[in-house]
């Protein structure tokens, strides 16, 4: 039976994950009812858990308070359970597919020169068996990890949206639309893949600088 955490707890916890993020973000990412999500971050702001921005980078953003409630929380739903081993061996199983996302990820923004002596150009997508190469590929990694978010979310209940968001990402790549595979501040592939990757380490405590294997997320 999977581990069910408490809406409040998982609003304050998309937060920690995602950066600024505004109520209706959050209850896309969640499944949890916008207003429910409204009235449990007013809730976190009224104990200082939150704060309201405004202006270009609107939303709600974690204090230095909520940092520490979410690191205590996540520690104690999982040593609770009684599932902390599980959930870290289902995050080193993500770690081994992770070199392979970023590469493909790479490939898919850049076009390798003819010459292997000029760099790399942007990929514009003119070349349709190259882009299925790296569709492919895409397609191999999405296969493997489906089955770890599966087992994530039999384990913790709230992982239960990775596994579906990054197949909705997978299908709209595969049919043409190239923006799903690694544009930010959609749910693209790329996005959701580093959204669980931090979820991961939130979940586990454990500062990126410090994995098994450090390795850079970055892709625009």
């Amino acid at each position: 039976m999977a581990t069910e955490s408490d809406p409040a707890f998982v609003a304050l916890h998309v937060v920690r994950v995602r950066g600024v993020t505004g109520s209706a973000e959050i209850a896309a990412a969640t499944g949890l009812d916008e207003d429910a999500v409204d009235a449990a971050m007013q809730a976190h702001a009224a104990h200082d858990l939150v704060t309201l921005r405004t202006g270009a980078l609107a939303g709600w953003a974690l204090t230095p308070f909520g940092r520490d409630e979410d690191a205590q929380r996540c520690a104690a739903e999982l040593d609770g359970a009684g599932i902390r081993d599980a959930v870290d061996a289902l995050y080193r199983r993500f770690l081994e597919l992770n070199p392979q996302l970023l590469r493909l990820c790479t490939d898919w923004q850049l076009y390798p020169p003819a010459d292997n002596k000029t760099p790399p150009e942007p990929n514009r997508h003119e070349d349709p068996a190259y882009d299925a190469e790296v569709v492919a590929r895409l397609g191999k990694v999405d296969s493997a990890a489906q089955p770890i978010c599966d087992e994530l979310a039999d384990a913790l209940a709230r992982f239960g949206t990775y596994g579906p968001r990054l197949a909705a990402a997978r299908v709209r790549v595969e049919a043409g639309e190239h923006d799903w595979m690694t544009k930010p501040l959609i749910d693209s592939y790329h996005s959701v893949w580093f959204e669980l990757h931090e979820d991961l380490l939130a979940t586990l405590g454990i500062e990126r600088g410090s994995e098994p294997t450090d390795m850079e997320e970055e892709a625009s």
